[in-house]
């Protein structure tokens, strides 16, 4: 259960509003906007708008650590780094609710063990599908690797631009914003940051 206010400050649960009660607000945003949502063009707008949302917020209903349940440990002792690059983000930053676009380098020492690959992808599309700052984002996913997979050190980065301050606000189009975030022998040693750092910056563009 998720509890929230509603605009008369009222407890409810968020996951008792139905599709029509998110129809109706979209519909109320779009007479606020000072458009007619009775107009042809715009009738279904809010049953489109209410599912596209659906789908840009399907994070908060996946537990990230349940993709990492299958783990493999028939690698013959591999113990260095795995790294994976251009992970594809689409997210919301949580102050404008505006598109984060970027990119997402993972890496981690297992001990033992060593999960799909494409799990750690997975892991980061969990997280993006969320109201997000690329800060948190970033450390959520180190986290999450780091204790689920019970690693020796895992090195997160992320490569983002925000269109709530590309689109609006100070309108710099060109600027990006680069977050990282090392835990375990990435952090201690830096001989596995500057490692990393170096297979990372021969990313594609």
């Amino acid at each position: 259960m998720k509890l929230v206010k509603d605009n008369d400050g009222k407890i409810i649960d968020a996951n008792q509003v139905s599709d029509k009660e998110a129809e109706d607000a979209f519909r109320t945003i779009l007479s606020w906007l000072g458009e007619d949502p009775t107009r042809e063009g715009l009738l279904e707008t809010p049953k489109r708008v209410m599912k596209a949302y659906k789908e840009y917020f399907a994070g908060y209903k996946v537990d990230p650590n349940k993709i990492l349940d299958k783990t493999f440990g028939d690698v013959d002792g591999y113990d260095d780094m795995v790294i994976q690059k251009n992970i594809s983000i689409q997210s919301h930053c949580e102050h404008h609710m505006a598109p984060i676009i970027g990119k997402a380098h993972v890496a981690y020492i297992p001990k033992e063990r060593v999960v799909g690959l494409s799990k750690l992808a997975r892991v980061v599309e969990v997280f993006s599908k969320r109201l997000q700052t690329q800060e948190r984002l970033t450390m959520q996913v180190a986290k999450t690797l780091m204790e689920s997979l019970d690693a020796k050190g895992v090195a997160v980065t992320i490569d983002s631009t925000h269109q709530c301050m590309t689109m609006r606000g100070i309108k710099k189009e060109q600027a990006s914003t680069v977050t990282n975030y090392y835990l375990g022998q990435f952090k201690e040693d830096l001989s596995y940051q500057n490692r990393y750092l170096r297979f990372i910056s021969i990313s594609k563009d």
